[in-house]
């Protein structure tokens, strides 16, 4: 097997939230080599640290700013997590200053509004970037409010893969063009995008009724969750094929004949409470014994605390045969974050990025930040 595809590749990921560290996760996972800029006496609340290693720099500071800008001169990739206009007033402009320093890089800016919409200059946050995209509206129970999925859509769904994709397209242009360029996601669109099928389907009869009453959002009876005997344990039913549907009648033992035809909406209150008492008459463990190896679409929620406990191992995204990522052991924080502090692995990887040396090619003050020496940081 080659080296993992990203090897080679420089990344600077300036400290954020959620959507730039995932970002940089991926791209670290395969291979990249992410340097991320921490602020100084910063307190790393930062799980995603995975592979990624980290320095100090004092971005208010001309002299320890100087040291970012020379950096980026050898750098591949940089994460912009701030809010639109940040960098312009730090004196980081892509266009003006940074690209110019280095026309082979690559800005990856990451926003949650639009930045030339209305909320552009808001504060916010996944629950408020995936209702205005419209996705909130289509999520939760039939007569209740919507309901927001944790910040799984907007933050890393939305957000920080789709910022990576973004990344590796602009790799891939560069490839051609020998040129970087600005790559500008946010969690608007990019939530927006994820829902394209339920939004088309919308005008469709698999999902035209109200929140909740549709195919695939909780209103249908086989495509739904149900508690088991075990209270607070669960089974998921996603029996939409006939076929299926029909491995899932002999499962929980009930006669397809004797039951209300599935087809009619309007049978859907009395099959789903068939259902809910049927699926309480065994444990979820019973329930297992009963569908594992079946095509009934039928499986047990399991929870993190019980896929921790049996050594669950946690994957790459995906794998890749000839140059797959690098291995994401136990010790990684698969479930209890990566720990990097604030310059953690910083030295070693501007050695090996620059060929620098404190105190001789940059110093470090009492905050761990690092500035330029005479004016300027040497090459």
């Amino acid at each position: 097997m080659s080296a993992p595809p990203l090897k080679g590749i420089k990344v600077v990921e300036l400290a954020g939230l959620a959507p730039g560290p995932f970002a940089g996760l991926l791209l670290a996972d395969y291979g990249a080599s992410v340097l991320r800029v921490d602020r100084p006496n910063a307190v790393s609340g930062d799980n995603l640290t995975r592979h990624k290693k980290s320095i100090t720099i004092d971005l208010r500071e001309a002299k320890s700013r100087d040291v970012l800008i020379r950096l980026l001169t050898a750098t591949d990739v940089l994460i912009d997590p701030f809010r639109p206009g940040v960098l312009e007033r730090l004196g980081l402009s892509p266009t003006e200053v940074l690209l110019k320093h280095n026309p082979r890089l690559i800005v990856a800016r990451m926003t949650g509004f639009r930045r030339d919409g209305k909320y552009k200059d808001m504060a916010g946050h996944d629950i408020n970037y995936i209702a205005v995209s419209g996705v909130l509206s289509m999520l939760g129970r039939a007569g209740d409010k919507p309901y927001a999925p944790g910040n799984i859509l907007g933050d890393f769904a939305g957000g920080g893969a789709i910022c990576f994709l973004g990344i590796l397209m602009a790799l891939i242009a560069r490839s051609s063009t020998g040129r970087g360029q600005v790559v500008e996601a946010n969690m608007v669109d990019g939530s927006a995008y994820l829902a394209t099928f339920p939004r088309l389907a919308q005008k469709t009869p698999a999902w035209d009724g109200p929140r909740g009453e549709n195919l695939l959002d909780s209103g249908c009876p086989y495509y739904d969750t149900y508690e088991t005997k075990d209270s607070g344990k669960y089974f998921a039913v996603g029996a939409l094929e006939p076929q299926f549907y029909a491995a899932l009648l002999r499962g929980l033992e009930l006669d397809p004949k004797s039951l209300p035809k599935r087809e009619d909406r309007g049978n859907w209150p009395a099959l789903r409470d068939i259902f809910t008492h049927r699926f309480k008459e065994k444990t979820r463990a019973e329930w297992e014994a009963v569908f594992d190896g079946t095509d009934a679409c039928a499986t047990p929620v399991l929870e993190n605390v019980e896929l921790e406990a049996s050594g669950y191992e946690q994957r790459p995204v995906v794998h890749l045969s000839r140059t797959p990522s690098l291995p994401i052991n136990a010790d990684d924080g698969v479930w209890s974050g990566g720990g990097l502090m604030p310059g953690d692995g910083g030295e070693e990887t501007l050695r090996a990025w620059m060929g620098w040396e404190p105190n001789k090619d940059f110093l470090i003050r009492k905050d761990g930040a690092l500035v330029s020496i005479g004016g300027r940081a040497k090459l």
